[in-house]
């Protein structure tokens, strides 16, 4: 936990999405402060014409490069989010040459009743967690 989703156009390789996911784990793991064992990615490809994904009116080009990463989460500070985002970025350009403007997140924020990892337990309520 968070559980994390990559929604990215077709194409690229195996090397290159193992590689988004590492850093993206990383950066989680950093800002949030969560176990490294705390793990859940899933990624989706899509065709070109199944994600349309504009600017929101803030004058900027996004490729097919673009990568929209929905994070379920536990409430986080606005300030870890804040962090989240820059540290997110900057590394997938770091090691990945993806441009900022390709790079969208949204939190999708849950509590703790909200989660089950298994075995029809709901482990944040029950002490397993």
């Amino acid at each position: 936990m968070p559980l994390i989703r990559f929604d990215m156009i077709e194409g690229r390789t195996e090397t290159e999405i193992t590689k988004i996911l590492d850093i993206s784990h990383r950066v989680t793991v950093d800002a949030f402060q969560v176990p490294e064992g705390d793990r859940y990615q899933i990624v989706h490809q899509h065709h070109t014409y199944e994600m349309i994904i504009k600017d929101t009116g803030l004058g900027f080009q996004r490729s097919k490069n673009v990568i929209v990463i929905t994070i379920t989460t536990r409430k986080r500070t606005s300030f870890k989010k804040q962090e989240f985002y820059k540290k997110l970025v900057l590394a997938l350009k770091q090691e990945c040459q993806i441009d900022p403007a390709d790079i969208m997140v949204s939190m999708v924020v849950n509590e703790d009743e909200d989660w089950s990892f298994g075995f029809g337990k709901a482990q944040f309520l029950t002490g397993d967690l």
